[in-house]
């Protein structure tokens, strides 16, 4: 479980999050949505401890992020926009410094054994990163997140750079994660966000625009009508 409290974030004169507070229970997959600037990048820096806000809490499984840094993050896995990869090391290399960090130690080969089956980086896991497509180097990047096998998963935007049989590919990965984990999902894309997500937390100017669950999302009209009177109103 995931508890964000009152969390407040300046840079400079700028609010770029104003008391935000939510919940995100156990097994469920919550996409993270706003225009560019609504705060969800800093929202998630936060949630991992990549990031200190200004005043708030966040606590992962009841650890403070900002108290016990290291112990919260054994239980989170996150996938930046961008995956941190070395591009001068083996895939295989990379996953196992990343497990190093992670202190996974029992059971770790046939841990990794599943994750590769899972991610689909079976025929590149010997190859060096910065000789691997965009795709793949995405792939790279959930199955490090994967690896300490978190109970909190948070990732920005994991679909980028996937072809349309990837995507489909890793948003079943996403479902069925999230029968185990926490999921928080950020993207731009709305039907991604609907095909996994069973909640949505619409951020604007920092704050919570909207909270909708499946069921009152339709076919996703209600969703749309949101973010184009967001727009309306950034416009006007």
């Amino acid at each position: 479980m995931v508890e964000v409290s009152g969390l407040t974030k300046n840079y400079g004169s700028h609010r770029a999050l104003d008391n935000l507070s939510f919940t995100l229970r156990d097994g469920e997959i919550t996409g993270l949505l706003g225009l560019n600037g609504a705060g969800k990048s800093t929202t998630m820096n936060i949630i991992t401890g990549c990031l200190s806000a200004g005043s708030g809490k966040v606590l992962i499984n009841g650890i403070d992020i900002e108290a016990e840094p290291e112990r919260a993050k054994l239980h989170i896995g996150y996938l930046p926009e961008i995956p941190p990869l070395y591009t001068d090391m083996k895939v295989r290399e990379y996953l196992d410094f990343v497990c190093d960090i992670k202190r996974v130690g029992e059971g770790r080969k046939e841990r990794m054994e599943a994750i590769r089956a899972g991610t689909g980086i079976g025929e590149v896991y010997g190859r060096l990163i910065g000789n691997l497509s965009k795709g793949y180097r995405q792939r790279v990047g959930l199955a490090a997140a994967l690896t300490g096998n978190p109970a909190v998963l948070v990732l920005d935007e994991p679909t980028v750079g996937l072809d349309p049989a990837q995507i489909i590919e890793i948003r079943n990965l996403i479902l069925e994660l999230g029968k185990t984990c926490t999921v928080l999902l950020s993207s731009h894309i709305l039907q991604e966000v609907q095909a996994v997500c069973g909640r949505v937390i619409v951020l604007h100017e920092g704050r919570i625009a909207a909270d909708l669950r499946n069921d009152e999302m339709g076919s996703g009209a209600s969703l749309e009508k949101i973010f184009i009177d967001l727009v309306k109103g950034a416009e006007g």
